[in-house]
C-alpha cells in the first residue's frame, strides 16, 4: 500500500512539474503582458528594464562577455583543432578589438556613423548578451521537464511522410528550434555517427531544423520592431521554416544524397500515441534534475553561447555592414533574389534582395539592413533571417565541424533555395498581417 501511495505521489509530482514548468516557460516566451503602456512577452520586459535602469553596467557586462569569448578558444586550446576553429577564433579576436573601439569610442570616424559600431554594439550586441543567458534560464522550463519529449513523440507520425526523416528526429527538430542550432547539431551528429541517421537524413535535419532559438528570434523581432506581433511572427516563422524544409528535401541536392544507414528505424509503438507521449513526458519530469541545478546549467550554457556569438557578431557583423554599405558585393548577390522580390510585389524589392543576400554572412544582418523599412518588408526579412538557417558566422562552420557529409557547395545551394521559398511563402502572410 505504501509503495502504491509512493508511486501515486511520484506521478503526481511529475505531472505537476511537467504542467507547471511548461506553463511558466510558455508564459515567459509567448504570453504578452502590458507594462507601462508596452505590450510584449515577459522576457522582453526584463531585458528592457535592465537596459533602461542599468544602461552603463549592461554595456560593461557585454564588453566583459566579448573579451571572455575572445580568450576562451585559446584558454581551452580549441582554436587550432581545425581550420574552421582557427578562422572563427581570429574573428573573435577581431570582435574583441571592435568592441573595445565601440565602448571607448576610439577609431576611424566612418566606423562611428550611427548605423555602424554604435548600432551594432548598443542595439544588437547588448540585448543579445542579455537575452541569450536570460532566455536560457527560462528555456530550462520548456526543455528540461518532459515537454520536449512529449512534443517529439506526438510529432513522430508526420516526420517520415513530410520531412523524409525517422520519427526520432522529431525530438531533434524540436530541440533545434526551441533550444539552439548548436544543441541540435550536437544531437544530429551523435545520432548520425551511431548509424541511426543516413547521410541524407542528417543533412536534412542539419540544414532544415537547426535554426536559431526562440531567444534569438526575440532579438530579430526587437530589431525590426515586430514585438507587437510577436506571436504571429514566431508561429508563422516556425510553420514557414518547416514548410520550406518539407519542400527542400524533395529538391537537389538533398534529394539525391546517400540514404543508407546501419540501424533500421523502429518508430512503431503499442497503444495510444498520446498515452505514450504523456508517459514519456512524465518519465522525464520525474527523473529531471532539481530546478535550481537545471537553471544553473542552462545559465552556464547560455553564457558560453553568448561568449561564442557576441565577438563574432561584432567582427562578422561589422564586416558585413561595411561590405553592404561601401561595396556592391551584396548587391551582386542580391540580383539572384531581385526578380522574385519584384514579382512578389514587395516594397523596395532591391532592399529585400540585398538584405536576403547578407543573411549568408550573418543571420542578424538582414534585420539591421531592413530595420527602417515598411512593415511588410520587415516581416518578410525577419522570417527569411530565421528560416534560411545557414550563415557563415556560426551555423555553417558548426555543420562543417560535424561528420555529416555535406559540402559547402551543397550548403550554398540549400541556402539559396530556402531563401527563395521563404520569401515566396512569407510575403502573403506579411501582406495579410499588415492589413489586419
Amino acid at each position: 500500500m505504501n509503495s502504491s501511495n509512493t508511486q501515486t505521489t511520484n506521478k503526481g509530482l511529475a505531472a505537476a512539474k511537467l504542467i507547471l514548468f511548461s506553463v511558466i516557460g510558455f508564459l515567459f516566451f509567448f504570453m504578452p503582458i502590458t507594462l507601462n503602456g508596452k505590450s510584449t512577452i515577459p522576457l522582453d520586459h526584463i531585458v528592457s528594464w535592465l537596459r533602461s535602469d542599468f544602461a552603463y553596467s549592461i554595456q560593461v557586462y557585454a564588453l566583459i562577455v566579448i573579451i571572455a569569448g575572445g580568450i576562451y578558444p585559446f584558454w581551452k586550446g580549441t582554436w587550432h583543432t581545425s581550420t574552421t576553429n582557427k578562422v572563427l577564433s581570429v574573428f573573435k579576436v577581431l570582435g574583441v578589438m571592435t568592441a573595445l573601439m565601440a565602448f571607448f569610442s576610439v577609431g576611424p570616424a566612418f566606423l562611428f556613423e550611427k548605423d555602424m559600431l554604435p548600432f551594432l554594439f548598443s542595439k544588437l550586441v547588448v540585448p543579445v548578451g542579455l537575452i541569450v543567458p536570460l532566455g536560457a534560464i527560462f528555456l530550462a522550463f520548456l526543455i528540461s521537464y518532459g515537454l520536449l519529449e512529449l512534443a517529439g513523440i506526438l510529432l513522430q507520425p508526420i516526420m517520415k511522410p513530410i520531412f523524409k526523416t525517422p520519427g526520432k528526429s522529431a525530438i531533434d527538430a524540436v530541440a533545434s528550434f526551441v533550444g539552439s542550432y548548436s544543441v541540435g547539431l550536437l544531437i544530429t551528429n551523435k545520432v548520425y555517427k551511431s548509424g541511426q541517421y543516413s547521410a541524407k537524413e542528417a543533412a536534412i535535419i542539419a540544414t532544415g531544423f537547426s535554426t536559431v532559438s526562440a531567444t534569438f528570434m526575440v532579438i530579430v523581432a526587437k530589431t525590426l520592431g515586430l514585438m507587437e506581433v510577436w506571436n504571429l511572427f514566431f508561429w508563422s516563422t516556425l510553420l514557414i521554416t518547416f514548410i520550406v524544409t518539407a519542400i527542400t528535401v524533395r529538391l537537389p541536392p538533398l534529394r539525391s544524397m546517400n540514404n543508407e544507414k546501419a540501424v533500421t528505424d523502429v518508430d512503431e509503438m503499442k497503444g495510444s500515441r498520446i498515452q505514450h507521449a504523456l508517459k514519456e513526458g512524465l518519465s522525464v519530469a520525474s527523473q529531471a534534475e532539481p530546478l535550481t541545478k537545471s537553471i544553473i546549467q542552462n545559465t552556464k550554457d547560455g553564457m558560453l553561447m553568448a561568449m561564442s556569438i557576441l565577438p563574432s557578431i561584432m567582427s562578422v557583423g561589422l564586416l558585413g555592414l561595411l561590405l553592404a554599405k561601401y561595396t556592391p558585393i551584396f548587391d551582386w548577390v542580391g540580383y539572384l533574389f531581385y526578380p522574385f522580390a519584384w514579382v512578389l510585389q514587395l516594397p523596395d524589392p532591391m532592399l529585400v534582395a540585398k538584405a536576403s543576400a547578407t543573411g549568408l554572412a550573418e543571420m542578424f544582418l538582414p534585420a539591421l539592413i531592413a530595420a527602417k523599412s515598411m512593415f511588410v518588408t520587415k516581416f518578410v526579412i525577419g522570417v527569411i533571417s530565421i528560416s534560411s538557417i545557414l550563415f557563415f558566422s556560426a551555423s555553417i562552420p558548426c555543420i562543417l565541424s560535424t561528420q555529416i557529409p555535406i559540402s559547402i557547395r551543397q550548403i550554398l545551394v540549400v541556402w539559396y533555395i530556402r531563401t527563395l521559398l521563404t520569401m515566396a511563402i512569407a510575403t502573403p502572410v506579411a501582406f495579410w498581417a499588415a492589413s489586419v
